[in-house]
């Protein structure tokens, strides 16, 4: 059987996933590596364990009788870069994005570009510090000039995870296009500040994601992308009637790629962005921080009623309370659209005046999908969008899909699965390379709901 091996790398878990040519996961394997700390005891990727652990995995999926091994992409998570020699060794740790920027480079950073305001504007990224990858090289050669001076490419972590199989050294468009603040949305190109401060001759070329590299006479081997653009690719390829993706996990992030106005800058001050995807097209975007939320909240609602922490699972949408809660409970907090995006009303809700945890529990899916509307709509404003598709946990929280379908009547809103749209997208980017037959149509299942 001819299948396509994805190395899909998350933050926590590492993942290898094998699809046949009608891109069913066959095997899988994953692990989750220890981290280690950066020289100043900051915590931070392990990246001689992934590189180690990615090359045994190659091994072994070359060596499996049932399987033959056409090709290998690479989906991973963003903001994070390696700097490698001539040689191609890495020459520093694989720092953190969560690691705090000095304030002071940032202070004497962005008057030379005209200001905090109009850079994230140019950039279309909010000023996020290390969050903004970008920064993080500017962060380098101005602190270890001598060490800088030796790097031959700074590789955001898909490009260098695909160059240690093919020692070749690429940039690629969705990479560049999250938050990084090295480019020009307006104008398409690196932002001047990447020329200015030495920065543009480090960056291998710009490569496309569909283009493949063959090694060992026979494996095509892809470039890899940023893993939330590779997760709207199946969805790009199965449907061609404009649509938001509402991808849910501990981030909540509406990617409209029917969107190309140029960020404003209120919307950045509401944590929107501009992603790239495969085909250059930004893809505008906006971000809440819904599952942590929920995370925290149901947590605090266990806690307050003495339940176990997983007790929401057994609760169902129940019509019923939502109605109550409209006529009680939904007038107590100003929708002041700013402060409801920053912070859910719920925090500051006393669970002493609800009856029971199945009341204080759709309260809270209430109070999310709320913020939930006002984040997503600035992405649809002003597009032709009239489907909504949800993956990812809360796809499957009927609660939280009933009422999202509610808060957006004039849209068909779904819940879609899939498995593992991220590989499955670093999958499809380089189909032409290795399958020889058409891409199906009958990827990702939905499941209507009702306003």
């Amino acid at each position: 059987m001819n299948v396509v091996a994805i190395f899909d790398i998350g933050k926590t878990n590492k993942k290898v996933f094998l699809f046949n040519e009608n891109y069913q996961i066959v095997w899988e394997k994953s692990v989750v590596l220890d981290e280690t700390v950066d020289e100043d005891g900051f915590p931070c990727e392990n990246s001689v364990a992934l590189k180690n652990w990615i090359a045994d995995r190659f091994t072994e999926l070359k060596e499996l009788k049932e399987y033959i091994l056409k090709a290998v992409n690479f989906s991973t998570y963003g903001a994070s870069f390696i700097y490698v020699d001539h040689d191609g060794n890495a020459l520093t740790p694989l720092y953190n994005y969560l690691k705090p920027y000095p304030e002071e480079l940032l202070e004497a950073f962005y008057p030379k570009y005209k200001g905090k305001k109009k850079f994230a504007v140019k950039t279309a990224s909010p000023l996020l510090g290390s969050l903004n990858s970008g920064m993080q090289i500017y962060r380098f050669k101005e602190e270890k000039p001598e060490l800088f001076a030796k790097v031959k490419y700074c590789l955001h972590l898909p490009q260098y995870l695909s160059s240690i199989f093919t020692h070749q050294y690429f940039t690629d468009i969705t990479s560049i296009g999250c938050h990084t603040s090295l480019w020009n949305f307006k104008k398409m190109k690196y932002h001047k500040w990447v020329t200015n401060e030495g920065i543009l001759d480090k960056l291998p070329p710009i490569h496309n994601a569909e283009v493949s590299i063959k090694i060992e006479n026979e494996i095509a081997v892809g470039i890899g992308l940023h893993d939330s653009s590779a997760a709207l690719i199946p969805y790009i390829l199965n449907f061609t009637e404009p649509f938001v993706l509402l991808s849910t996990g501990t981030w909540s992030i509406s990617l409209n790629p029917f969107n190309d106005t140029p960020l404003t800058p209120e919307e950045l001050q509401k944590d929107c962005l501009c992603f790239l995807q495969y085909k250059n097209v930004p893809v505008k975007a906006a971000r809440l921080f819904a599952g942590n939320t929920h995370e925290m909240q149901s947590k605090r609602i266990a806690h307050h009623f003495e339940l176990p922490s997983d007790f929401y699972k057994e609760i169902t949408y129940n019509k019923d309370v939502i109605a109550d809660l409209k006529i009680t409970n939904f007038k107590e907090i100003s929708l002041n659209t700013d402060t409801y995006i920053e912070k859910c009303p719920f925090e500051n809700r006393n669970l002493d005046k609800f009856k029971n945890y199945e009341v204080a529990y759709h309260q809270l899916i209430m109070d999310i999908v709320t913020q939930q509307k006002l984040s997503t709509h600035l992405v649809i404003h002003n597009s032709p969008v009239k489907k909504i598709f949800v993956d990812g946990g809360f796809s499957k929280n009927a609660i939280f899909m009933n009422l999202l379908a509610q808060a957006f009547p004039a849209m068909e809103v779904y819940a879609a699965s899939m498995a593992q749209a991220s590989a499955l997208g670093a999958a499809l980017a380089i189909h032409n390379s290795w399958n020889p037959k058409p891409i199906q149509n009958d990827l990702i299942d939905l499941k209507f709901y009702k306003h």
